[in-house]
């Protein structure tokens, strides 16, 4: 009981905190020139918040067919790694029929980190579809008001509404944090991501990142079997 306690509590606190972003998701996407219509089918539809910001980021500089064309293509490819989640997890969740579609809508970074952190796996697959579930209602309620706000509060990053979802992952990070090189990984991700997003368009560093996980499990995989 007190292991599904907390995939419950665990699952929750994520969605809240990732709810919290989506105000900003909101506010950024008025501001960029969508109307509320508009930036709501893109949270209920796309669904993954890097790919929505660079979405908006690419249309701030102005509503064009290149533009679209431009935006739609960098949400495409962070959206990528929603696909590489999907073959991790997929021998865990099991999902056939029209669970498979609502799965694949609800595979995102939130829930595949908190799946993936429980020991055991029914607690992995409930961790999956509570934190997809809450994360959804949550980022698109706060989405919505974010939207019918505007800029009324102000910049959302004034509010700290940008490191919310940092913050819910470095929460779930930080217990599993124990071997040298766990840590070795997590603090040269930490500062390759940080220069990146120095040098490089927004979204693009989390795609950095990732081929550098890629390559990081790789040749730790290769020592190994040495």
């Amino acid at each position: 009981m007190k292991a599904k306690t907390g995939v419950f509590s665990t699952s929750l606190s994520v969605g809240l905190a990732t709810g919290l972003y989506g105000i900003s998701f909101g506010a950024l996407s008025v501001t960029a020139g969508l109307d509320f219509y508009q930036t709501m089918a893109l949270s209920l539809l796309m669904f993954s918040g890097g790919s929505q910001f660079a979405f908006i980021g690419v249309l701030g500089a102005g509503i064009s067919p290149t533009n679209l064309l431009t935006a739609a293509g960098t949400a495409w490819l962070l959206g990528i790694r929603n696909g590489i989640y999907a073959i991790r997890l997929a021998p865990l969740i099991r999902a056939k029929n029209l669970r498979r579609i609502s799965a694949a809508q609800l595979t995102i970074d939130e829930s595949m980190a908190v799946a993936t952190a429980q020991q055991d796996e029914q607690d992995g697959r409930k961790g999956f579809w509570l934190t997809g579930g809450f994360v959804f209602l949550f980022w698109n309620l706060m989405t919505a008001g974010g939207a019918l706000l505007g800029g009324s509060f102000g910049d959302p990053k004034v509010l700290g509404l940008d490191t919310a979802a940092a913050a819910a992952f470095l929460a779930l990070l930080w217990p599993r944090l124990k071997a040298l090189r766990e840590n070795l990984f997590a603090f040269s991700a930490a500062l390759l991501a940080l220069t990146s997003s120095l040098v490089l368009p927004s979204g693009i560093p989390v795609l950095v990142v990732a081929v550098f996980a890629v390559l990081f499990g790789l040749f730790v995989d290769k020592r190994g079997a040495q």
